[in-house]
């Protein structure tokens, strides 16, 4: 069922990532790491669903999305570029598969980064982040998502890999055998994974084959 909410703010905070908040509905809740299908209040966008993960936390009175931006398509996230606080969004029912299992060993490629946003939020404000590590694909360095806040969490203990720019201390490429042998612990209980699909099924390879089993992994299913 969609409830009708409104953008209270809209902060751009890459080149192509907006960070939106919008009222919170009387008894709407979900797990950190769930996502919803949103849409534009409006006549030619009420039926053009598209799924956000919440990077806010279910104790907070407010709502927020993290936003990558493709003015390319024809779709929500293009359309949030003109967006105006007082918009009205149309908010569906939470779902999906992947919430906090305690600490582990984190890996994101692009926009995949957003349910570990609020899981690691949540991990950080129970003493729980431990020695969890957190492997991050993206295309150049501009393109990394919430960089300050990782470094200040993580530490040492945050991956960057670059597919297009060499920068010095970050690794070059793609996530692949090589880069998960350097970094994984064998006593990690969990695996957190979210990415494009080709890049889910290249790493879900890369662990079988360190023995890391199905069980272990923590992924989208729809």
């Amino acid at each position: 069922m969609s409830q009708i909410v409104k953008i209270s703010s809209l902060e751009k905070i890459t080149h192509d990532v907006l960070k939106v908040q919008f009222e919170k509905p009387n008894e709407y809740s979900f797990i950190p790491g769930q996502a919803a299908d949103i849409s534009f209040n409006e006549p030619e966008w009420s039926d053009k669903l598209s799924c956000f993960t919440f990077t806010s936390l279910p104790e907070e009175n407010y709502l927020e999305f993290t936003i990558k931006t493709y003015p390319s398509r024809k779709r929500v996230t293009n359309k949030f570029l003109s967006a105006n606080v007082g918009d009205e969004l149309l908010l569906n029912d939470p779902f999906g598969d992947i919430k906090s299992h305690g600490e582990g060993f984190f890996i994101a490629g692009g926009a995949g980064i957003t349910p570990f946003i609020a899981i690691l939020k949540v991990l950080e404000m129970n003493g729980e982040i431990g020695n969890s590590k957190l492997i991050f694909a993206n295309k150049t360095a501009k393109d990394i998502i919430a960089k300050d806040y990782f470094d200040k969490i993580l530490g040492k203990n945050f991956i960057n890999v670059l597919s297009d720019e060499w920068v010095e201390g970050y690794e070059h490429g793609y996530i692949n055998n090589e880069i998960i042998k350097k970094y994984v612990q064998e006593d990690t209980p969990n695996y957190y994974l979210c990415g494009p699909p080709p890049m889910m099924e290249s790493v879900i390879k890369s662990l079988n084959s360190i023995g890391i089993k199905e069980s272990q992994i923590i992924k989208e299913s729809y």
